[in-house]
């Protein structure tokens, strides 16, 4: 039976709502931890049974964890590849878990917890990795939250904890208090300006690194950074969030102030290069899935630049997650095409904007 996303809390992508601070520049903000379950052996040397018997652990005490009680377990392994691909897209699994990569599998007994509140990866690369996100530029509220969850989950999970080195993990890296925050932003004025590259590097004499939309393997397209700490160990979970927030404060300034050099300089230019964008949207037949991202970050940089009116990030937001080839295929009953997908993500796309046209007058 095909998954039901109607069941999944607020979707599972409460963060699609545009609501948060900068939402037009900062889609989301993350909090992952990291967490392994004291007894059990790391993913990488634990069985069949081992991987079981944390997950039936994590399903009986569900109900006495307050941010997950009404929450929903998934396991990975009784989904389509269609489906764990779903979750992929809307950001509840990583490309690990979904195993759906080069012919993989789901791993046994993997599973992922959907809640409002938070969601929980379990049988991952570590037995436990909690993660919260929050609309907009929100890493305070996110760690309060991921916090919460955390120390209801570990009331009554022991963890594995040294008391030198702090959370132990399975990746060396993330040792310490297993924390990676990170926001997905929207940089197109830097890189229209030429100021990308310069921008990165700084990233990463600070500290922090970037990637694609969808993490780790994922490549940079239509101008979608995710951005993150890249080590865990010596600081406290509060430190790192509080780096990287100042960081990338400072980042969406730069963003809005290559955003003014556009407008200023290259006005006509970028106007006619928007619009076009908006209009190929609105018309086309057939939108490959790279294409569509470049062109919904135009669209999405007009909206910012207040350059065409009645046209919502929160929809822009569902349009680069909901269109992509997963969700059409798992809207469509099965399995498409590249060329099935691409004019079904045209119609989708001429769809959703043609109404919210109409909902504006």
């Amino acid at each position: 039976m095909p998954l039901d996303l109607t069941l999944l809390p607020d979707g599972g992508v409460p963060w699609l709502t545009a609501s948060g601070e900068h939402a037009d520049i900062v889609l989301s903000s993350r909090i992952r931890l990291a967490r392994n379950i004291a007894g059990f052996n790391f993913s990488s040397r634990e069985r069949d049974g081992e991987r079981l018997r944390i997950l039936a652990q994590i399903r009986e005490i569900m109900p006495r964890v307050p941010s997950l009680a009404r929450g929903m377990v998934l396991r990975m392994d009784d989904l389509t590849s269609t489906d764990r691909q779903v979750l992929r897209e809307r950001l509840l699994v990583s490309r690990e878990l979904a195993g759906t990569e080069g012919g993989a599998e789901a791993r046994p007994a993997s599973a992922v917890v959907v809640s409002e509140h938070a969601g929980v990866m379990v049988n991952e690369e570590d037995h436990l990795r909690l993660q919260v996100f929050r609309s907009g530029f929100d890493i305070p509220g996110a760690l309060q939250a991921a916090t919460r969850v955390d120390r209801e989950l570990g009331a009554h999970v022991p963890y594995a904890f040294h008391r030198d080195f702090g959370f132990l993990t399975s990746c060396p890296t993330n040792t310490g208090t297993g924390l990676r925050a990170s926001v997905m932003v929207h940089l197109p004025g830097l890189v229209l300006t030429q100021e990308i590259s310069k921008v990165l590097q700084g990233l990463q004499q600070m500290g922090l690194t970037h990637r694609g939309l969808y993490g780790e393997g994922s490549d940079v397209v239509g101008s979608f950074f995710q951005v993150s700490n890249q080590t865990t160990l010596g600081r406290s979970e509060e430190e790192l969030a509080d780096h990287l927030q100042r960081v990338v404060k400072r980042l969406v300034e730069q963003e809005y102030a290559a955003r003014k050099v556009l407008a200023r300089d290259a006005g006509y230019i970028i106007e006619d290069k928007l619009w076009r964008a908006y209009g190929t949207l609105r018309h086309a037949r057939s939108l490959g899935a790279d294409e569509a991202m470049n062109l919904l970050s135009g669209v999405r940089l007009a909206v910012g630049l207040k350059l065409i009116g009645g046209l919502s990030i929160y929809t822009l937001n569902k349009l680069l997650v909901f269109g992509q080839t997963a969700h059409l295929a798992h809207a469509a009953g099965r399995a498409l095409t590249e060329s099935e997908a691409s004019v079904a993500r045209a119609r989708y796309v001429r769809e959703v904007l043609a109404n919210e046209g109409r909902s504006d007058g």
